[in-house]
């Protein structure tokens, strides 16, 4: 039987200006290490990251759910 695997549904990145430092070079390397499958990026108000994070999501083998929290 396969481990349970958490997915982030709620992440804002650096692009949420008032909510969040997360930058998209350490976040993928640290997906990585942490074994999540997808991550959801939902920034404030704005979809600025959005070609940032499917980029650096598809290299490091993470499924990248996109959304915004608006």
């Amino acid at each position: 039987m396969a481990e349970p695997r958490f997915i982030h549904l709620h992440l804002h990145s650096e692009f949420s200006m008032v909510d969040s430092l997360v930058r998209m070079k350490r976040l993928a390397p640290r997906l990585q290490e942490l074994n999540m499958p997808a991550i959801a990026l939902t920034d404030q108000t704005n979809m600025c990251a959005l070609v940032k994070f499917y980029g650096a999501m598809q290299r490091a083998g993470v499924k990248p759910i996109l959304g915004a929290d608006f």
